[in-house]
């Protein structure tokens, strides 16, 4: 009796989660879905000149897409190599005090919010430019840096997690065919665990592009046009999202906010297939 009692609350709570998102995402498309056209991703531009960067975008959000790419990428890109880095020396170290305490600090750096790290970005800036660049400005690159810092323990637990999961025969037969450790890290432990570490990836890419408020203090404006290098200002789908719903004044801006807040759904969810495809192919290899 209390097993069916705990499948039935169990099938009864999936329901109501699966629910809610369906409510959510019939809610973006509906409102969002009829806004999709040139006009809101151009404005009154020439859709070809525009993404060629020879006709300026007023009243539209693809600098806004290019934009919340560019700095996701970025992020990822930064990220990337010091978050498996991490994972790798957590997963394959032996117990000491500086490891636990390292393991600490990528907890308290995965719960910090995005506000403080997104102040951090912006105090950081200003004592550059007090001390050393009187030049330093709130830049894409710096929105990035924020970004790859809230990102990393993602990646760094993801990537332990799948190494810890691995059996240990692996890495001991490895060994006893003269592979150095090195050697059967590179070739056979992270082969094993890479479907776990890209999952770790789909997080990262989702945090990076959700998070409104580091962006926010650090670089994103409402009107800076297509990004002009990674020391420049730039547009990004949630800081639009945010800029137009808060203070729209006609109900253009407001179909504008949730033609963006559509789009930002389609572009994370392309993102998610993207790497989905990539961990099947990487299960069925190996």
């Amino acid at each position: 009796m209390k097993a069916r009692l705990f499948h039935l609350w169990s099938v009864l709570c999936t329901l109501l989660l699966l629910a809610a998102l369906s409510v959510f995402i019939g809610f973006i498309i509906y409102r969002g879905a009829p806004t999709i056209s040139t006009e809101l991703f151009f404005g009154d531009a020439s859709p070809i000149d525009a993404m060629l960067g020879r006709e300026p975008i007023w009243d539209g959000i693809w600098p806004a897409c290019v934009g919340t790419l560019s700095v996701i990428l970025l992020a990822l890109t930064l990220a990337l190599l010091p978050g498996l880095a991490t994972g790798i020396w957590l997963a394959t170290s032996k117990p000491s005090l500086l490891k636990r305490c390292l393991a600490i600090g990528i907890d308290i750096l995965a719960g910090i919010p995005s506000i403080l790290m997104g102040l951090f970005g912006f105090t950081l800036i200003l004592s550059l430019r007090h001390w050393f660049l009187p030049s330093a400005n709130a830049c894409l690159l710096l929105s990035a840096l924020c970004l790859a810092m809230l990102i990393i323990p993602y990646l760094a637990v993801a990537t332990r997690t799948a190494l810890q999961a691995l059996p240990s025969s692996l890495n001991v037969t490895a060994l006893s065919l003269g592979m150095s450790q090195w050697q059967a890290l590179r070739t056979v432990l992270l082969p094993q665990a890479k479907s776990g570490i890209i999952g770790g990836i789909m997080l990262a890419i989702g945090r990076a592009a959700e998070d409104t408020a580091v962006i926010m203090l650090t670089g994103a404006v409402a009107n800076a046009g297509l990004p002009g290098g990674i020391f420049e200002r730039y547009e990004a789908l949630p800081f639009t999202i945010f800029y137009y719903s808060a203070q729209y004044q006609s109900e253009t801006e407001l179909h504008m906010a949730f033609g963006a807040a559509f789009t930002l759904l389609c572009l994370t969810a392309s993102l998610f297939s993207l790497a989905g495809l990539t961990q099947r192919k990487s299960i069925r290899r190996a």
